[in-house]
């Protein structure tokens, strides 16, 4: 018993020292944790986004409002972190900002 509760009090610690070592990197690298987790989450949100921008080519006035407020939510998590984390999506960030700029304009055109 003594055994089993000294190789969770290791994990415990090895866990924890893991944790900070991330929280150490992510703030070395000049963000905040938060802002870092806002970008994770982001990232999730602009896969989904990238495919229905793909599926889709004509949306609804609540569709397009709905894309355009989840796209600013991405570009606003983006623009917090370097350029470095994101260089893989960069292709999918830019197909998300054309079919935001498309709306917008369609948009302005309709009003």
């Amino acid at each position: 018993m003594s055994e089993f509760f000294a190789i969770v009090c290791i994990l415990f610690l090895v866990i924890i020292f893991l944790t900070l070592l991330s929280v150490l990197q992510i703030k070395m690298a000049g963000m905040q944790v938060k802002d870092f987790w806002s970008f994770i989450k982001a990232n999730e949100t602009l896969d989904k986004l990238y495919a229905f921008s793909i599926k889709y080519d004509k949306l609804s006035p609540q569709q397009q409002v709905i894309f355009l407020s989840e796209a600013e939510k991405i570009f606003d998590a983006f623009s917090k972190v370097p350029d470095a984390l994101w260089e893989e999506e960069y292709t999918k960030y830019m197909e998300i900002l054309n079919k935001y700029k498309d709306i917008k304009i369609l948009r302005w055109e309709t009003k």
